[in-house]
């Protein structure tokens, strides 16, 4: 009797030492990639959409030849700083305040907006959510560190803690840069050469600002373009897109644009 109460009380120690050990903390969120708050909208596609482990051949080695040109490529744009591409690279970081929406307003030559445009911006809303569900897997799995990590080099944003923690491959801004393009480019495709350059140039735009290698921005674009591909299979989406495309012919200029 003894021994079996010195058993129970061993196994109920055990027990109470192994429900105060917290759950491992989750991945930090990219702030910039949190999208309008608060929100009750949801992405289209079912989060087991696309496996990007299996689309995605990985990140490259440090030591291999692209692994060394990756990062020399962020030891000399490290020389950008202050440059007018390093400000274009920091409103493209900024996605819904006024930095690559306005981007993509301007490239489209119609004003985006949730008041003037709310089917359009519907969408480009839930495919944001959608590339942090299809994004995100691969990312937590490879867990690869950002360029930055392990120097005090310049980067076009302030340093946060978010980003030891948040993988880098692939790229979400990417991923949401380049979807956004072709997506915009199926409504208006008479504004396809600037609305594929912008997206280009958002994805390009994460290598200069110092935060993602180019082979995390060239994993995102591939991401993206099946994203597109699987998102013709949902019904909702289609709809969306159907009453957007009729909105935005109807919607007024884009205004605060760059003179050409």
């Amino acid at each position: 009797m003894i021994r079996t109460l010195a058993l129970a009380a061993a196994l109920a120690a055990v027990t109470a030492c192994a429900t105060d050990v917290p759950p491992p903390p989750k991945p930090a969120v990219d702030a910039s990639l949190a999208g309008p708050v608060p929100t009750k909208l949801t992405g289209y596609l079912p989060k087991d959409a696309l496996d990007g482990r299996r689309i995605l051949p990985g990140p490259v080695s440090p030591d291999s030849a692209q692994g060394r040109a990756e990062r020399a490529y962020y030891d000399e744009t490290r020389k950008l700083e202050g440059s007018d591409r390093w400000k274009r690279a920091i409103e493209d970081n900024e996605i819904w305040q006024g930095g690559a929406l306005n981007r993509f307003s301007c490239a489209l030559g119609k004003q985006l907006s949730e008041a003037g445009t709310p089917t359009a911006w519907r969408i480009l809303h839930r495919i944001e959510l959608d590339v942090r569900d299809i994004g995100n897997v691969p990312k937590n799995h490879y867990n690869r560190d950002r360029p930055l990590i392990g120097n005090d080099k310049p980067i076009c944003i302030a340093r946060q803690d978010w980003m030891k923690t948040n993988a880098s491959y692939p790229s979400g801004h990417a991923m949401v840069g380049w979807t956004w393009a072709l997506l915009l480019t199926e409504l208006a495709p008479e504004r396809a050469d600037p609305l594929l350059v912008a997206g280009r140039e958002m994805g390009e735009s994460r290598a200069i600002c110092g935060v993602h290698f180019m082979s995390d921005i060239e994993a995102g674009r591939t991401l993206a373009s099946g994203m597109v591909a699987r998102l013709h299979a949902e019904p909702a989406f289609n709809a969306d897109m159907a009453k957007a495309r009729k909105e935005i012919a109807a919607a007024p200029a884009a205004a605060n644009c760059p003179s050409a």
